[in-house]
């Protein structure tokens, strides 16, 4: 196994770029919503992430036919992972882009709640318990921080909760089984592959409207959630994994809900509270307190 060092300052700009990326996501959700219906787009998202990974398995040689038991796990990670990603899309047609990317990030602190709960050795700290409270708070300011949005916002803001909880209930069954032994490129094939197989037909079932729109604005969005999030990011968030502390990388995740608040207001006119900015830096600083290494080797 190779040895994982302290990340650099390469690194850390290329980790502060996949922030920047994430954050973006929901703004393109928003603008893709104007051509696609919430479920449909988020199928097509695995959909599109699955044929570009497989190109590049391809061209690395790789192969994702292994007889080692997993893939009923993966399955189940698929299933949490398309869920997880339903409630977002879903979501944002009631909440805003800001709002649900901090909603959305308090996932870390949900997760380490799960960690201390089912993986040996991952117990909770002061730190962790403080990032958690600080979290729990944000969310409450979140939902009191509600003016100059739509009056179901609330509903958007529980779906991205509740998305939340489905992404820590994934990172907690990887950690917890036997897809902690195997690669996470095919932890994300059995994520994609089994969102697109389910996602896409649901949006058929329910009667969704489908594409109603075809603009170049809708077909870039489309691409840069399939091709740069999905695929892209992803893997090049795995790739630092691999080779660096993931304690030293998590903690940039606070950038993400700050990135996703900025971008939201930014490009999409959307209003910001001062109650709920605050309720975003407090979500930040939990994310910090929870994934801030207890030491150099951690």
């Amino acid at each position: 196994m190779t040895q994982r060092t302290a990340p650099g300052f390469a690194a850390f700009g290329l980790m502060i770029l996949l922030c920047a990326i994430w954050g973006f996501q929901q703004v393109t959700i928003k603008i893709a919503s104007e051509g696609v219906s919430p479920v449909l787009q988020c199928g097509l998202r695995s959909a599109i992430a699955l044929f570009f990974l497989l190109l590049w398995a391809r061209w690395r040689g790789q192969s994702f036919r292994q007889d080692d038991g997993t893939w009923r796990l993966g399955l189940l990670a698929g299933l949490l992972f398309a869920i997880e990603f339903i409630f977002i899309y879903v979501g944002l047609a009631y909440t805003t882009a800001a709002r649900m990317v901090v909603f959305l990030y308090t996932a870390p602190c949900l997760t380490v709640l799960g960690l201390h709960c089912f993986v040996p050795g991952e117990q909770l700290r002061w730190r962790h318990a403080g990032g958690i409270a600080l979290a729990f708070v944000g969310i409450l300011l979140g939902f009191i921080g509600q003016g100059g949005v739509h009056p179901d916002a609330w509903i958007g803001d529980l779906l991205g909760l509740l998305a939340a909880l489905g992404w820590a209930a994934t990172t907690v069954l990887i950690r917890a089984s036997g897809l902690a032994r195997i690669s996470a490129t095919r932890v994300l094939f059995y994520q994609l592959a089994t969102s697109s197989a389910l996602v896409l037909p649901v949006a058929a079932l329910i009667g969704e409207s489908g594409v109603s729109v075809v603009s170049l604005p809708v077909v870039l969005a489309l691409a840069y959630q399939g091709i740069v999030v999905a695929f892209a990011s992803y893997l090049a968030w795995f790739w630092l994994l691999t080779r660096y502390l993931a304690g030293r990388l998590m903690v940039f995740s606070f950038l993400t809900p700050l990135f996703g608040v900025a971008f939201g207001v930014l490009f999409l006119a959307e209003p910001l509270t001062a109650t709920f900015l605050v309720a975003a830096v407090c979500v930040a600083l939990g994310i910090v307190l929870v994934n801030l290494p207890a030491g150099a080797t951690r």
